[in-house]
């Protein structure tokens, strides 16, 4: 008999790409601090699967921590501790000289913050992940990743997850310490060639139509692949996406996001 090498290696791929359709969903929640409120955490909880969770450097704060530690549980929502930088006013996103001394220390401290209220209230500590500048200057510095992953790895006994931009600096020193990791990538945010985010400072950082934010993520998930502002078509993986859920338009994102994914059979979980 002769054997079809050619439709052989279609049924292989595609058993291959069935089995890749699983994808993790995140948010960065718990944002609002005092009377200042950002988002409606309560609104998009039902739709991800993973929280990440201000820890009060960048916003949030106790009250807002364990109220949004008690929805996520409410709702069965994976949690993860998400620090940032001491930088209430630029919201995290301004890039500070820090040692790698200073990272692991601010690391250890938020994350042992929420991880107090997490416990308190009977949860479990899901993964972390770095905020805003911090995540963006450890995705390309070596020293400061290390000192980010090794912090996870000692306040959280080996058992987060890492959640770093895909390929980065980040995902490569979990890997080295030890820790778990998880390929981020995002829904409404370009790509430069070397695989980082366009600054947002620039005009074009940001993908505002739900049309484009919707291909860019199934590219990613069903492809392992993105295309940046250049045209260029660069590899990546995608274990978990982050969508913002501050937006006007969030909710209804996320939505289109979930109605898709269902279209598509692709599963969304944290596991």
């Amino acid at each position: 008999m002769m054997i079809n090498n050619d439709n052989n290696n279609d049924n292989n791929n595609n058993a291959l790409k069935n089995e890749k359709q699983k994808v993790d969903l995140n948010c960065d929640l718990g944002e609002s601090f005092g009377a200042w409120k950002m988002g409606d955490d309560e609104a998009i909880l039902p739709l991800i699967s993973s929280a990440n969770i201000a820890c009060g450097f960048h916003a949030g704060d106790f009250d807002t921590m364990r109220k949004t530690v008690e929805l996520a549980l409410d709702y069965e929502v994976a949690m993860g501790a998400h620090p940032g930088l001491p930088d209430l006013q630029g919201f995290g996103r301004r890039n500070m000289a820090i040692t790698p001394k200073e990272a692991y220390n601010m690391v250890v401290y938020q994350v042992g913050a929420l991880q107090g209220f997490i416990r308190a209230l009977g949860g479990k500590l899901h993964h972390v992940k770095p905020h805003g500048a911090l995540y963006n200057m450890a995705a390309t510095n070596e020293s400061l990743a290390l000192a980010i992953a090794h912090a996870i790895a000692d306040v959280s006994q080996g058992e987060a997850i890492l959640y770093g931009l895909s390929g980065s600096a980040l995902i490569r020193a979990g890997r080295e310490v030890g820790v778990p990791v998880m390929n981020e990538v995002f829904a409404d945010r370009t790509y430069q060639t070397d695989g980082t985010l366009t600054p947002r400072i620039d005009a074009n950082a940001l993908i505002t139509d739900h049309k484009d934010s919707i291909a860019q993520v199934l590219q990613m998930v069903e492809s392992n692949a993105v295309t940046t502002v250049t045209g260029e078509v660069i590899a990546l993986e995608a274990d978990t996406i982050c969508v913002h859920g501050d937006g006007a338009s969030a909710l209804q994102f996320v939505e289109e996001i979930r109605q898709t994914f269902k279209k598509r059979k692709i599963l969304i979980s944290a596991d």
